[in-house]
Protein backbone atom coordinates (compact mmCIF):
# COMPACT_ATOMS: atom_id res chain seq x y z
CA UNK A 1 0.00 0.00 0.00
CA UNK A 2 2.94 2.31 0.75
CA UNK A 3 6.27 2.14 -0.97
CA UNK A 4 9.45 4.08 -0.43
CA UNK A 5 11.66 3.11 -3.37
CA UNK A 6 14.82 5.04 -4.11
CA UNK A 7 13.29 6.24 -7.34
CA UNK A 8 10.91 8.45 -5.35
CA UNK A 9 13.83 10.66 -4.48
CA UNK A 10 13.94 11.66 -8.17
CA UNK A 11 10.21 12.40 -8.37
CA UNK A 12 9.33 16.04 -8.94
CA UNK A 13 7.18 17.09 -6.02
CA UNK A 14 4.80 19.98 -5.56
CA UNK A 15 6.04 23.42 -4.65
CA UNK A 16 5.73 24.47 -1.02
CA UNK A 17 2.81 26.73 -1.88
CA UNK A 18 0.97 24.02 -3.83
CA UNK A 19 1.62 21.49 -1.05
CA UNK A 20 0.03 23.78 1.54
CA UNK A 21 -2.95 24.28 -0.75
CA UNK A 22 -3.44 20.50 -0.92
CA UNK A 23 -3.44 20.37 2.88
CA UNK A 24 -5.78 23.35 3.07
CA UNK A 25 -8.26 21.61 0.78
CA UNK A 26 -8.27 18.50 2.97
CA UNK A 27 -8.94 20.49 6.12
CA UNK A 28 -11.57 22.66 4.44
CA UNK A 29 -13.38 19.51 3.32
CA UNK A 30 -13.27 17.47 6.52
CA UNK A 31 -13.07 20.11 9.28
CA UNK A 32 -14.97 23.07 7.86
CA UNK A 33 -15.59 25.18 10.95
CA UNK A 34 -12.16 24.57 12.47
CA UNK A 35 -10.66 25.48 9.10
CA UNK A 36 -12.59 28.76 9.07
CA UNK A 37 -11.30 29.52 12.57
CA UNK A 38 -7.69 28.93 11.48
CA UNK A 39 -8.08 31.78 8.97
CA UNK A 40 -7.92 34.17 11.95
CA UNK A 41 -4.45 32.89 12.84
CA UNK A 42 -1.24 34.21 11.35
CA UNK A 43 -0.49 32.82 7.90
CA UNK A 44 2.49 30.87 9.18
CA UNK A 45 0.48 29.21 11.94
CA UNK A 46 -2.60 28.40 9.91
CA UNK A 47 -0.56 26.80 7.14
CA UNK A 48 1.25 24.69 9.71
CA UNK A 49 -2.06 23.56 11.22
CA UNK A 50 -3.26 22.60 7.73
CA UNK A 51 -0.14 20.49 7.19
CA UNK A 52 -0.46 18.75 10.56
CA UNK A 53 -4.17 18.12 10.07
CA UNK A 54 -3.56 16.61 6.62
CA UNK A 55 -0.90 14.26 8.01
CA UNK A 56 -3.18 13.18 10.88
CA UNK A 57 -6.08 12.64 8.49
CA UNK A 58 -3.95 10.50 6.20
CA UNK A 59 -2.69 8.49 9.17
CA UNK A 60 -6.23 7.87 10.43
CA UNK A 61 -7.39 6.84 6.97
CA UNK A 62 -4.89 3.98 6.97
CA UNK A 63 -6.98 2.07 9.53
CA UNK A 64 -10.32 3.83 9.28
CA UNK A 65 -10.65 4.79 5.64
CA UNK A 66 -11.94 3.14 2.45
CA UNK A 67 -8.76 1.10 1.97
CA UNK A 68 -8.37 0.14 5.65
CA UNK A 69 -8.86 -3.56 4.88
CA UNK A 70 -5.57 -3.48 3.00
CA UNK A 71 -3.61 -2.01 5.91
CA UNK A 72 -1.15 -4.33 7.65
CA UNK A 73 1.55 -3.81 10.28
CA UNK A 74 3.97 -3.48 7.38
CA UNK A 75 1.85 -0.63 5.98
CA UNK A 76 2.25 1.31 9.22
CA UNK A 77 5.95 0.50 9.36
CA UNK A 78 6.38 2.02 5.91
CA UNK A 79 4.31 5.03 6.95
CA UNK A 80 6.58 5.54 9.95
CA UNK A 81 9.63 5.29 7.69
CA UNK A 82 8.08 8.02 5.54
CA UNK A 83 7.58 10.11 8.69
CA UNK A 84 11.26 9.69 9.59
CA UNK A 85 12.15 10.85 6.10
CA UNK A 86 9.97 13.93 6.49
CA UNK A 87 11.60 14.90 9.79
CA UNK A 88 14.98 14.42 8.12
CA UNK A 89 13.91 17.01 5.56
CA UNK A 90 13.21 14.61 2.70
CA UNK A 91 9.56 14.66 1.57
CA UNK A 92 8.26 11.58 -0.21
CA UNK A 93 4.99 12.92 -1.63
CA UNK A 94 3.40 16.27 -2.31
CA UNK A 95 1.77 16.85 1.08
CA UNK A 96 5.00 15.89 2.81
CA UNK A 97 6.49 19.03 1.28
CA UNK A 98 4.21 21.18 3.44
CA UNK A 99 4.99 19.22 6.59
CA UNK A 100 8.73 19.47 5.98
CA UNK A 101 8.36 23.25 5.67
CA UNK A 102 6.25 23.35 8.84
CA UNK A 103 8.91 21.44 10.78
CA UNK A 104 11.51 23.92 9.60
CA UNK A 105 9.31 26.88 10.57
CA UNK A 106 8.45 25.45 13.99
CA UNK A 107 11.52 23.69 15.41
CA UNK A 108 9.67 22.85 18.65
CA UNK A 109 7.67 20.26 16.70
CA UNK A 110 8.85 16.90 17.95
CA UNK A 111 8.58 13.63 16.06
CA UNK A 112 7.44 11.61 19.09
CA UNK A 113 3.74 12.63 19.04
CA UNK A 114 3.64 11.64 15.37
CA UNK A 115 5.18 8.26 16.22
CA UNK A 116 2.72 7.86 19.07
CA UNK A 117 -0.20 8.45 16.72
CA UNK A 118 1.03 5.69 14.44
CA UNK A 119 1.31 3.46 17.53
CA UNK A 120 -2.36 4.20 18.18
CA UNK A 121 -3.26 3.05 14.68
CA UNK A 122 -1.34 -0.17 15.37
CA UNK A 123 -3.60 -0.75 18.38
CA UNK A 124 -6.61 -0.68 16.05
CA UNK A 125 -5.07 -3.47 13.99
CA UNK A 126 -4.95 -5.98 16.81
CA UNK A 127 -7.34 -4.72 19.52
CA UNK A 128 -11.11 -4.53 19.42
CA UNK A 129 -11.74 -4.41 23.19
CA UNK A 130 -10.43 -2.42 26.16
CA UNK A 131 -10.75 -3.91 29.62
CA UNK A 132 -10.24 -0.71 31.61
CA UNK A 133 -10.55 3.03 31.09
CA UNK A 134 -6.81 3.30 31.70
CA UNK A 135 -6.21 1.17 28.61
CA UNK A 136 -8.72 3.18 26.58
CA UNK A 137 -7.17 6.44 27.78
CA UNK A 138 -3.79 5.34 26.40
CA UNK A 139 -5.40 4.62 23.04
CA UNK A 140 -7.13 8.01 23.06
CA UNK A 141 -3.87 9.75 23.90
CA UNK A 142 -2.11 8.08 21.01
CA UNK A 143 -4.71 8.71 18.31
CA UNK A 144 -5.92 12.14 19.49
CA UNK A 145 -4.10 13.53 22.52
CA UNK A 146 -1.00 13.66 20.37
CA UNK A 147 -2.72 16.25 18.17
CA UNK A 148 -2.69 18.58 21.16
CA UNK A 149 1.07 18.22 21.45
CA UNK A 150 1.58 18.85 17.74
CA UNK A 151 -0.75 21.85 17.70
CA UNK A 152 0.64 23.52 20.83
CA UNK A 153 4.11 23.56 19.27
CA UNK A 154 2.65 25.65 16.46
CA UNK A 155 0.09 27.77 18.31
CA UNK A 156 2.54 28.96 20.93
CA UNK A 157 2.17 29.84 24.60
CA UNK A 158 1.33 33.27 25.97
CA UNK A 159 3.94 34.75 28.33
CA UNK A 160 2.93 34.75 31.99
CA UNK A 161 -0.19 36.89 32.33
CA UNK A 162 0.07 37.73 36.01
CA UNK A 163 1.46 41.13 36.91
CA UNK A 164 1.90 40.28 40.60
CA UNK A 165 5.42 41.19 41.66
CA UNK A 166 6.11 37.85 43.29
CA UNK A 167 5.18 36.02 40.08
CA UNK A 168 7.18 38.08 37.59
CA UNK A 169 10.07 35.61 37.44
CA UNK A 170 7.90 32.51 37.12
CA UNK A 171 7.88 30.56 33.87
CA UNK A 172 4.62 30.72 31.91
CA UNK A 173 2.15 27.92 32.53
CA UNK A 174 2.62 25.02 30.14
CA UNK A 175 -0.83 24.07 28.79
CA UNK A 176 0.37 20.77 27.34
CA UNK A 177 -1.69 18.58 29.75
CA UNK A 178 -4.82 20.54 28.88
CA UNK A 179 -4.05 20.25 25.15
CA UNK A 180 -3.72 16.49 25.52
CA UNK A 181 -6.98 16.46 27.52
CA UNK A 182 -8.83 18.17 24.67
CA UNK A 183 -7.66 15.54 22.21
CA UNK A 184 -8.68 12.73 24.56
CA UNK A 185 -12.10 14.29 25.20
CA UNK A 186 -12.74 14.64 21.46
CA UNK A 187 -11.77 11.01 20.87
CA UNK A 188 -14.04 9.83 23.69
CA UNK A 189 -16.82 11.85 22.08
CA UNK A 190 -16.15 10.10 18.78
CA UNK A 191 -16.34 6.75 20.55
CA UNK A 192 -19.69 7.56 22.18
CA UNK A 193 -21.12 8.90 18.93
CA UNK A 194 -19.92 5.89 16.92
CA UNK A 195 -20.84 3.01 19.25
CA UNK A 196 -23.27 1.56 16.71
CA UNK A 197 -20.96 1.99 13.74
CA UNK A 198 -18.03 0.43 15.59
CA UNK A 199 -20.21 -2.47 16.77
CA UNK A 200 -21.05 -3.29 13.17
CA UNK A 201 -17.31 -3.67 12.60
CA UNK A 202 -16.93 -5.88 15.66
CA UNK A 203 -15.30 -3.17 17.78
CA UNK A 204 -16.30 -2.14 21.30
CA UNK A 205 -14.31 0.78 22.68
CA UNK A 206 -16.37 1.25 25.85
CA UNK A 207 -14.35 -0.27 28.69
CA UNK A 208 -15.40 -3.79 29.59
CA UNK A 209 -15.27 -2.85 33.27
CA UNK A 210 -17.95 -0.22 32.64
CA UNK A 211 -20.23 -2.66 30.81
CA UNK A 212 -19.96 -5.01 33.78
CA UNK A 213 -20.55 -2.21 36.26
CA UNK A 214 -23.90 -1.38 34.67
CA UNK A 215 -24.88 -4.99 33.96
CA UNK A 216 -24.93 -4.50 30.19
CA UNK A 217 -23.56 -7.24 27.93
CA UNK A 218 -21.67 -7.23 24.65
CA UNK A 219 -24.51 -9.18 23.08
CA UNK A 220 -26.98 -6.46 24.02
CA UNK A 221 -24.66 -3.83 22.61
CA UNK A 222 -24.45 -5.69 19.30
CA UNK A 223 -28.26 -5.88 19.31
CA UNK A 224 -28.55 -2.15 19.98
CA UNK A 225 -30.54 -2.50 23.20
CA UNK A 226 -31.44 0.89 24.67
CA UNK A 227 -32.83 0.52 28.19
CA UNK A 228 -32.27 2.09 31.60
CA UNK A 229 -28.98 0.25 32.07
CA UNK A 230 -27.68 1.58 28.76
CA UNK A 231 -28.82 5.12 29.56
CA UNK A 232 -27.05 5.03 32.92
CA UNK A 233 -23.91 3.66 31.27
CA UNK A 234 -23.97 6.46 28.68
CA UNK A 235 -24.64 9.13 31.32
CA UNK A 236 -21.55 7.91 33.15
CA UNK A 237 -19.44 8.04 29.98
CA UNK A 238 -20.71 11.50 29.05
CA UNK A 239 -20.07 12.92 32.52
CA UNK A 240 -16.50 11.60 32.50
CA UNK A 241 -15.91 13.09 29.07
CA UNK A 242 -17.30 16.47 30.14
CA UNK A 243 -14.92 16.51 33.08
CA UNK A 244 -12.03 16.07 30.66
CA UNK A 245 -13.37 18.91 28.49
CA UNK A 246 -13.50 21.06 31.62
CA UNK A 247 -9.84 20.36 32.27
CA UNK A 248 -9.03 21.25 28.65
CA UNK A 249 -10.83 24.60 28.97
CA UNK A 250 -8.46 25.76 31.70
CA UNK A 251 -5.48 25.70 29.37
CA UNK A 252 -6.82 27.71 26.43
CA UNK A 253 -6.12 31.12 27.94
CA UNK A 254 -2.43 30.24 28.12
CA UNK A 255 -2.17 29.84 24.35
CA UNK A 256 -1.13 32.70 22.11
CA UNK A 257 -4.11 35.03 21.54
CA UNK A 258 -4.50 34.21 17.85
CA UNK A 259 -4.77 30.49 18.65
CA UNK A 260 -7.53 30.65 21.24
CA UNK A 261 -10.55 31.05 18.96
CA UNK A 262 -9.89 27.89 16.87
CA UNK A 263 -9.38 25.86 20.04
CA UNK A 264 -12.50 27.22 21.75
CA UNK A 265 -14.47 26.55 18.58
CA UNK A 266 -13.24 22.97 18.34
CA UNK A 267 -13.97 22.31 22.01
CA UNK A 268 -17.46 23.79 21.88
CA UNK A 269 -18.46 22.11 18.65
CA UNK A 270 -17.30 18.67 19.74
CA UNK A 271 -18.71 18.87 23.25
CA UNK A 272 -22.13 19.72 21.75
CA UNK A 273 -22.21 16.22 20.27
CA UNK A 274 -22.68 14.93 23.82
CA UNK A 275 -25.80 17.07 24.20
CA UNK A 276 -27.17 15.70 20.94
CA UNK A 277 -26.65 12.14 22.22
CA UNK A 278 -28.68 13.07 25.29
CA UNK A 279 -31.46 14.58 23.18
CA UNK A 280 -31.53 11.38 21.14
CA UNK A 281 -32.23 9.47 24.37
CA UNK A 282 -28.76 7.87 24.15
CA UNK A 283 -29.71 5.88 21.04
CA UNK A 284 -26.37 5.87 19.22
CA UNK A 285 -27.32 2.70 17.36
CA UNK A 286 -30.02 4.13 15.11
CA UNK A 287 -29.37 7.89 15.21
CA UNK A 288 -26.04 9.52 14.46
CA UNK A 289 -25.44 12.47 16.76
CA UNK A 290 -24.15 15.45 14.83
CA UNK A 291 -24.07 19.21 15.17
CA UNK A 292 -25.47 21.09 12.19
CA UNK A 293 -23.35 23.66 10.37
CA UNK A 294 -25.85 26.35 11.35
CA UNK A 295 -25.48 25.48 15.02
CA UNK A 296 -21.70 25.43 14.71
CA UNK A 297 -21.68 28.87 13.12
CA UNK A 298 -23.96 30.19 15.86
CA UNK A 299 -21.44 29.17 18.51
CA UNK A 300 -18.56 31.03 16.86
CA UNK A 301 -19.46 34.41 18.44
CA UNK A 302 -19.52 32.73 21.86
CA UNK A 303 -16.21 31.06 21.13
CA UNK A 304 -14.81 34.45 20.12
CA UNK A 305 -16.01 36.07 23.35
CA UNK A 306 -14.45 33.33 25.42
CA UNK A 307 -11.19 33.63 23.49
CA UNK A 308 -11.09 37.32 24.43
CA UNK A 309 -12.36 37.23 28.00
CA UNK A 310 -11.24 33.92 29.52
Amino acid sequence: MLQLPDSLCMKKLASVEDAYQLCRQIMAKYAKTFYLATLLMSEEKRRAIWAIYAWCRRTDELVDGPAAAMTTPETLELWEQQLESVFAGHPVDDMDVALVDTIQQFPDLDIQPFRDMIAGQRMDLYRSRYETFEQLNLYCYRVAGTVGLMSTAVMGIEPAKSTAAWQQNQAPHDPTPEAIALGIAKQLTNILRDVGEDARRGRIYLPQEDLKRFGYSEEELFQGVVDDRWRELMRFQIERTRQIYAKAETGISYLSPDARLPVWAALMHYSQILSVIERNDYDVFRQRAYVTQVRKLRTLPIAWLRSQAL
